[in-house]
């Protein structure tokens, strides 16, 4: 599905052109999808499992899974990823394209304290003092709302889950990337620590300047905090468009399902139940 010309007002940061994601055996995955990312913009990317947007994104990351082949175009700040050499691919990840991941779990290594990993994450890709990053860190710890020196000072086991995927973002946002990645940055959170995490992201993308590509299943999110929303299902990008046109006037009949199926609390039925309730006691 083609995006509409209407958007095109600026040259995007990310710009996706036909993009093909297929197995070994030609299996195809994810089928010529185009879509753009504008500066200090929030795309949310959504769909079922198994529709494929983590694989849209791992292709952009260069990070797909070995016996996966990406073909078309992925244009970050002009240069087509799918064009650079493998060296050149890492290199861009975390400093160009930063990634939060959905386990965070698996962000660190248990086997060492927080200071020395965010350390390594900050000066793989910028050139600076072991001090100069050592007080990068803990401002960015502090910027995330986290007690720096204790943090920087702990194993990830003596963090709780909000705590460490708080962590896990000040890691993405360190070499301040043009482009984040977050792929359901809260499902293993509660639904407070959650918020907290999703509000903190939007604060961190605002203050950065940063674009992000935010893959999610919680509708009720995307309504808050997005600025467009592309629609995935089977691998094909069926539906793009504003978050207000597309929650009032939503085009593609999946697009309606998607919508139809997250939960609406009716607050005016809730409250005549509970007067109904008073009335009886």
């Amino acid at each position: 599905m083609q995006e509409s010309p209407l958007h095109k007002k600026q040259q995007s940061l990310l710009e996706i052109r036909q993009l093909q994601i297929e197995t070994a055996d030609g299996s195809k995955l994810v089928h010529d999808v185009s879509l753009t990312i504008d500066q200090e913009e929030m795309l949310v990317l959504a769909g079922e499992s198994g529709s494929g947007k983590s694989l849209t994104a791992a292709a952009i990351a260069g990070l797909l899974p070995r016996g996966m082949r990406a073909s078309g175009r992925i244009m970050l700040k002009g240069r087509n990823l799918l064009e650079l050499a493998s060296a050149q691919r890492r290199s861009l990840r975390g400093k160009e394209i930063g990634w939060v991941f959905q386990d965070y779990h698996g962000s660190f290594s248990p086997y060492l304290r927080m200071g020395p990993q965010l350390l390594e994450v900050l000066r793989s890709h910028i050139k600076l003092s072991r001090q100069e990053a050592k007080e990068r860190v803990l401002i960015w710890l502090e910027k995330v709302g986290l007690p720096a020196e204790r943090v920087y000072d702990s194993y990830p086991f003596q963090l709780s889950g909000g705590q460490r995927q708080r962590a896990a973002i000040a890691a993405a946002l360190l070499p301040e990337p043009s482009l984040l990645l977050a792929d359901e940055p809260t499902t293993a959170l509660d639904v407070l620590t959650g918020e907290r995490v999703m509000e903190l992201m939007m604060h961190l993308q605002r203050s950065t300047g940063c674009a992000m590509l935010w893959i999610t299943h919680d509708l009720r999110q995307v309504w808050k905090r997005a600025n467009r929303m592309a629609v995935m299902h089977r691998g094909t990008l069926v539906e793009t468009g504003g978050i207000g046109s597309i929650r009032t006037a939503a085009s593609h009949p999946y697009t309606r399902e998607l919508l139809a199926s997250c939960p609406v609390l009716d607050v005016t039925a809730h409250l005549s139940f509970r007067l109904r309730g008073r009335r009886h006691t």
